[in-house]
């Protein structure tokens, strides 16, 4: 090997780095425009299957078929936002107006009624709570300040959201114009596997976005009607919250539970705590494990088994390794990216026995 060889070689690989480089770098610029086409894929999925229902039920034309879909969609994004921006809007204009010492003396008396209420020494909790300066430490004034930035944030969210719907209107209208292009980029004798691994990945993804879709409209609904019940403030906005955070594996619910709890006490701040708050308190969290109950053996098993075709077992590891590796985008993520490789795996790799025995089921 002479050094022109050599040479010729580190310049290869110099060129190969930084062409890696430039495309990690270009990627990061565009990570809106990469965010609005994976939400507009998503909403294409869930599409599909009314213009397919339209097109081949009810025999509209294709594009009349994408077009009263994009409307439904249009229709159901504009009911949420006239529903839920007042009210984000109302209580964001309350909590700028609000004194923050109150808001951090009603925090300090109700945790100081909880440590009563259960017995333990009310003067050594005052007395460590002050050397610990807990509550100086938690900026109250952050509050307003982040919910006013939603707020100002609408501006930016009505362009994202024009982007995504002009986006899944041609994923709809032209439903193979992404994955014929994409076939192009691979050899013509893999065309035949590569769409029929499309087409099942479309499929399973249709059917776990559609399940995951009803399982956030049947935790909504349990949450709105309890909390509704027992009159907590601003129910319906809560109600979604604490369902659209369950759409997080694991941590998700933990964090719903935590802000539901918060939330119904703080609401009631100036009442009883035995009499009111924590009877109150403990309602609301039966009908929470109740929703959860209904999530973990209904509507998740459901997802699980007809869409992705998986163990829970294998689910649950899938999605440890996906949050160790990439947070919270990586656990939103880890079910539909793992659906798509086990059916890529199952097209290309069958030979080996650890796909077999992962895809069996597809």
């Amino acid at each position: 090997m002479n050094s022109k060889t050599i040479s010729n070689g580190i310049l290869r690989a110099l060129a190969v780095i930084a062409g890696v480089i430039i495309a990690l770098w270009f990627i990061y610029k565009i990570q809106a425009v990469i965010v609005y086409v994976g939400i507009a894929g998503v909403i294409s999925l869930l599409g599909r299957p009314i213009v397919k229902l339209l097109r081949d039920r009810f025999k509209f034309h294709n594009m009349l078929a994408v077009i009263i879909t994009m409307l439904l969609f249009f229709a159901t994004m504009v009911g949420l936002v006239s529903l839920f921006i007042p009210l984000i809007m109302e209580q964001g204009h309350n909590l700028s107006l609000l004194d923050i010492n109150a808001l951090q003396s009603n925090v300090e008396r109700l945790y100081l009624e909880v440590i009563n209420h259960f017995g333990l020494n009310t003067e050594d909790v005052a007395a460590s709570l002050k050397e610990s300066t807990l509550m100086s430490k938690l900026n109250f004034s952050a509050i307003p300040d982040f919910l006013n930035s939603i707020i100002t944030g609408f501006g930016s969210f009505s362009l994202g959201l024009f982007s995504v719907l002009f986006i899944s209107f041609f994923f709809l209208k032209d439903s193979k114009m992404f994955t014929s292009n994409l076939i192009m980029l691979f050899p013509k004798s893999q065309e035949g596997r590569l769409k029929k691994s499309f087409s099942e990945i479309n499929d399973l993804l249709s059917r776990y976005f559609g399940g995951l879709l009803l399982q956030l409209i049947i935790l909504f609904t349990i949450y709105s009607i309890v909390l509704l019940i027992f009159g907590i403030d601003n129910a319906v906005v809560i109600a979604s919250l604490c369902a659209l955070l369950n759409v997080i594996p694991y941590v998700g619910p933990i964090i719903s539970a935590f802000l539901i709890v918060l939330l119904t006490m703080s609401s009631n701040v100036g009442q009883d705590f035995s009499e009111v708050i924590l009877p109150k308190t403990i309602y609301v969290m039966i009908g929470f494990i109740i929703a959860q109950l209904v999530d973990n053996f209904f509507s998740q098993p459901f997802i699980f088994s007809k869409s992705v075709k998986s163990h829970p077992l294998e689910i649950f590891i899938v999605i440890i390794i996906a949050g160790l590796l990439s947070g919270v985008v990586g656990l939103i993520v880890a079910i539909p990216v793992y659906t798509a490789l086990k059916v890529v795996a199952k097209e290309f790799l069958s030979e080996y026995r650890i796909v077999k025995r992962l895809t069996r089921g597809l």
